[in-house]
Parts: C-alpha cells; structure tokens; sequence
C-alpha cells in the first residue's frame, strides 16, 4: 500500500507552493489534481508518472467526490506516492479532510501538506491584510455558498457582523447581495468599505473596491473582503512604486 500526500497548491501563482509540495509533485507516481491547479506545476511531474484531472468545470461537470475518493484509494493500491494536489490549501473549503478520512478508513497511510489559502493570498496580492494593528486584530474566513441539502446556512452573517473586524468570503460571488444584506442586518454600517478579487495571481486579475450598502452579486471566481482593512491595504498598493 503505498502513501497519499494531499498537497496544497497555493493560489494561482506556480511559485507560491511550498517546496515539500513542490518535492512531491516532482517525485510522485502519480498526481490527481484540481481544475485550478498551475499547469506550470503539472509540468514538474516527472517523466511516466500518471497525471489526472479530478477538477469540475463550470456547471459542476466531472468527477463526484466519491468518485475522487476511490480513485485514491486504487492508486495508493497500486503506486507508492500519490499526490492530490488541491488549488489554495485543501483543508480550507476544500475536501481534502474527507479524502484522508476515506482513506485512513481503509488503512492508507495519508498526510497533508499545506497550501497558501486564496482568501489569505488573493488580498494580499493588493497589499490588504487580514490582520493589522490599529485596524483590526480578527478575521474571519467563511464560505458563500452552502450545501443546500443541509437545508440551513451554517454562517450566521448577522452574528458575524459584530463579532470580527474583517470578514473573507469565498465562494459568495452569487450570494454577496444577500451576504450584504445580512451584514447590514446585523449592524454593519453602508459605508464599510469591500474588495472584491477576482482570479488572483491569473492573467485577468482585477479588484474593485466598493462599500457594503453598494455590494451586488460579483465576477466568479472571487474573494471578497470587507472591513477596513480594505482601505488601509488599497492605500498602499496606491502608492507602492
């Protein structure tokens, strides 16, 4: 039986992964990975090793995650290294704790190698920081989009609102309107400022700032930032040269 390393990717950017990421990619037997994922960094597979994209396309299209699940599973059977290699860090909104307690289940040694979060790497591509002194001191990194068989959201929004001073939403492309409307519930004032990234680190990045009372649905995909940090942060990616 061989061993399952689940590798975070990092952002976008093929030079932000970690260099025991970057190892392992270039040693595995085989790599399984994300639609996302750099081609740059599939380029370092090493020569006959077995390449396969698990990634969903736009609409959902491709493998279910149970599907992924026994592919790792047959592999680990069959090679010694398999790498799952995950876009940002696969315990953040990804599966990537579920891939290893599939796999731990069924007696497959599995260790995580993490990766940089897009919601923590995306701002910082525009000098915004999650955290900074004077500004804000927490930060919550919550999703946008929800399994709807759950049949409730688990983020209370409105509870949020007071709780922490800069909020990162991925997946809320969609939803932000709604998100918007339940921060605005919960206390947030209209002119809180946001900053919506889309594709960090990629050739059509951009980002807007705008305010809370003014958040509307945004390009996909996107991380949002609200809270003032946001202007802080765009202050100095102003004046950075």
């Amino acid at each position: 039986m061989g061993r399952v390393y689940i590798v975070g990717a990092g952002p976008g950017d093929p030079e932000l992964i970690t260099v025991r990421g970057l190892r392992l990619i270039e040693t595995a037997d085989v790599v399984l990975h994300d639609r996302l994922v750099p081609r740059e960094l599939l380029a370092r597979v090493k020569p006959g090793a077995l390449v396969v994209d698990v990634g969903k396309s736009p609409g959902g299209v491709g493998p279910s995650q149970e599907e992924i699940n026994e592919l790792l599973y047959k592999y680990a059977q069959l090679y010694d290294v398999v790498v799952r290699l995950h876009g940002g860090d696969p315990l953040v909104f990804g599966r990537g704790f579920e891939e290893c307690e599939y796999l731990v289940a069924r007696g497959v040694r599995c260790e995580f190698v993490p990766g940089v979060t897009s919601g923590l790497a995306a701002p910082a591509r525009f000098y915004i920081p999650p955290v900074v002194r004077g500004t804000a001191s927490s930060v919550a990194l919550v999703t946008g989009r929800e399994d709807p068989s759950k049949g409730r959201r688990q983020v209370d929004f409105r509870k949020l609102a007071g709780a922490v001073d800069t909020i990162i939403v991925y997946m809320g492309a969609s939803a932000a309107g709604e998100i918007a409307g339940e921060l605005l519930a919960g206390g947030l004032p209209p002119d809180t400022p946001v900053a919506v990234i889309k594709s960090a680190y990629r050739p059509d990045e951009e980002c807007l700032k705008t305010t809370l009372g003014s958040l509307g649905p945004v390009p996909s995909p996107s991380i949002i930032v609200i809270g003032r940090v946001v202007e802080r942060g765009l202050a100095l990616w102003s004046r950075r040269w």
